[in-house]
């Protein structure tokens, strides 16, 4: 069909080598109402969640219009394709061979001109790293965006602990799965899973077969490997979970990684940078926005409770227009400076005028900067230590003891306040409680999108308790207050300090369980305001380590209880300016919930603790325990 924009093929079967064919749709330039003369460069997007999704409206009549055709797959399994029904979420082991299948299928095609490059987010750039791993002849660029190299570390086990939001999203894969195809009875168990969210993520331990996902067994299977292993093994170690052990096979391709200060997974997209700048002569790109997973195609500024200013808009077209930039340079051979860009651009969040705006924002500003490497060459890395009396100064501590103590119980967790989540929600039905009839297969995730609802806040937010967070009760309290947080903050900063790039939290801990958590959040803490009454306490990054892997994500080790141990909360990196009168706040607890599983305290074997106990946890900051906080200064000092 030849339409303004352009001519598209749809439903094309691309055979693979084992012979199962990939539903594809091809978009070809045109003129008019016939197709243009020639062979183009081709843009392959390959996809688990539908190739006629909205999403990829801007895209298709974007491409096709500047000489490109776009080519649209879904991958084994899902849609439109074949497959034998095995689908696992991110975790599929061929996804690597159809790649490279996909890619040379489209060079041998008449309409090409053999120049094959790939795009896309989330899962999107997990298949075109998979892709380049394998090296197919007539890939010559890749875009991938907010993606994980790294399923254990990124997505599923951050510092050991499961991250919820990947059980949230395991139950958005299935509305589409091709088990459920023709299975009203089970989507309907599935949709009553999914309404009823908050309640299955405080019925842990999970047991396979008892949750409602049971109806799509491949995806089950996924979920309960994401939760039981605990442990790095060779599971995790496939190529298709962890592609970082296998960077010397990358394609020498240029990369142009985008990626978001609060995505879950901007420590990939700067590993990968790091990874492809060391090894590859086509040299990458790196660019990273104030925004959350997906961010980068939204056109609003603002993100939770906090806006960064019209500058920090990317959405469309600017977003397709620096994309075509890339492509232009490596799938056309144009000569248009793409490959002698500064090789980091990104966003320093802070610097606004710290009112509230007519939307009732915060707003915290920022603006665009360009960089030569990664980290930053001129970053002073600054240890930032922990002091009696909650203070966080560079002097080190000389105390002979110095400790602080605090009550972690795993029935009342610290709620997630904002942060980085990449899937969290459950599905509201509409007033009258009716949820629309199950609609035909692959059309499920349009109809009940709209009915999905964030479980808590996302992003930057006021550190405080907030009616819908889980198991938090009125009157509710600023973080601050909990017993259960311990708070360290420098003094008021003399001068604007900004701090850009990762950071480490060491800690010297004990406790009374054998194994526990220990979580650590980087606040901005904006002064009272008259827009502000009590301040504005802005989260950054957050993360946490599971005590038995304080030295091993293979081999866990237990705790004995009282004895002291050192910690490393490894955070991702970010890049803010704390304005002068601020504070740098380090938090210290031992729960994230339901950003992350809550630890039983049992040290029973991971997903099935029979049983959860009260830990009294401690953080020692005395001269033999120096616990503090690495911090990248770029301007300024902490004090």
């Amino acid at each position: 069909m030849v339409h303004a924009t352009g001519a598209v093929f749809r439903n094309v079967m691309v055979p693979m080598r084992d012979g199962v064919r990939l539903c594809t749709d091809v978009h070809l330039p045109a003129d008019g109402v016939s197709l243009r003369a020639g062979r183009f460069p081709a843009i392959l997007i390959r996809t688990s969640v539908g190739k006629a999704q909205p999403e990829w409206a801007p895209v298709i009549d974007f491409f096709p219009q500047r000489g490109y055709a776009v080519v649209i797959q879904d991958i084994r399994s899902r849609m439109g394709s074949e497959g034998n029904g095995e689908y696992y979420h991110t975790c599929n082991p061929w996804e690597g061979d159809d790649g490279y299948d996909a890619i040379e299928w489209i060079a041998a095609q008449p309409w090409s001109d053999g120049n094959v490059g790939m795009m896309g987010s989330s899962h999107r750039a997990i298949v075109q790293t998979q892709a380049a791993l394998h090296r197919p002849p007539h890939l010559r660029a890749i875009c991938p965006e907010q993606g994980p190299t790294n399923i254990y570390a990124h997505e599923a086990r951050e510092g050991g602990a499961m991250a919820l939001h990947m059980y949230t999203a395991i139950y958005n894969h299935a509305l589409d799965a091709q088990e459920l195809r023709d299975n009203p009875a089970a989507m309907r168990r599935l949709l009553d899973g999914m309404v009823h969210m908050r309640e299955w993520l405080l019925r842990t331990p999970w047991q396979p077969g008892k949750v409602p996902l049971s109806v799509a067994p491949h995806l089950e299977k996924t979920l309960f490997n994401y939760y039981l292993r605990g442990e790095y093994d060779e599971w995790w170690a496939q190529e298709c979970n962890d592609q970082t052990p296998y960077w010397d096979r990358h394609a020498d391709v240029p990369c142009f990684i985008t990626g978001g200060w609060f995505d879950p997974f901007v420590a990939a997209s700067a590993g990968y940078f790091d990874a492809m700048w060391r090894r590859n002569r086509r040299k990458p790109r790196l660019l990273i926005g104030p925004w959350a997973h997906g961010g980068m195609r939204a056109n609003r500024s603002y993100l939770g409770e906090v806006d960064f200013g019209p500058d920090s808009v990317w959405g469309y077209p600017k977003h397709s227009e620096l994309r075509l930039r890339w492509f232009d340079r490596w799938l056309k051979g144009e000569e248009n400076g793409a490959d002698r860009d500064s090789p980091v651009e990104i966003f320093v969040m802070g610097g606004g005028s710290g009112r509230k705006n007519s939307a009732g924002r915060l707003d915290h500003g920022g603006r665009w900067r360009r960089e030569q490497e990664w980290p930053l060459a001129r970053t002073r890395w600054t240890p930032a230590y922990l002091h009696p009396g909650g203070v966080l100064s560079a002097a080190q501590p000389r105390a002979e003891s110095a400790s602080s103590t605090f009550t972690f119980d795993p029935a009342r967790p610290v709620p997630t306040a904002g942060g980085s989540i990449a899937s969290l929600f459950e599905i509201v039905p509409p007033r009258d409680g009716v949820l629309p009839d199950i609609p035909p297969y692959s059309e499920r995730g349009n109809v009940y999108g709209p009915y999905m609802r964030l479980i808590g806040p996302w992003g930057p937010v006021d550190q405080k308790e907030k009616d819908g967070m889980l198991l938090v009760e009125a009157p509710f309290r600023r973080l601050s207050e909990r017993p259960d947080i311990l708070v360290f903050q420098s003094a008021p900063l003399a001068a604007d300090t900004e701090l850009t790039g990762p950071i480490t939290v060491n800690l010297w801990v004990s406790s009374s369980a054998p194994d526990t958590d220990f979580t650590a959040k980087l606040i901005d803490v904006y002064p009272p305001s008259d827009d502000y009454p009590d301040g504005f306490d802005m989260n950054l990054l957050d993360s946490v380590i599971r005590c038995r892997y304080r030295d091993s994500w293979t081999r866990p080790e237990l705790m004995r209880p009282g004895e002291v141990y050192p910690v490393k909360i490894e955070l991702p990196p970010t890049s803010n300016l704390f304005k002068a009168g601020h504070r740098i706040r380090l938090d210290i607890s031992s729960s994230n919930f339901p950003k992350l599983d809550i630890n039983p305290n049992t040290g029973e074997p991971m997903g099935r603790h029979t049983r959860t106990d009260i830990a009294s946890n401690t953080v020692h900051f005395d001269r033999a325990h120096p616990s503090h906080v690495v911090l990248p200064v770029i301007a300024g000092q902490i004090g």
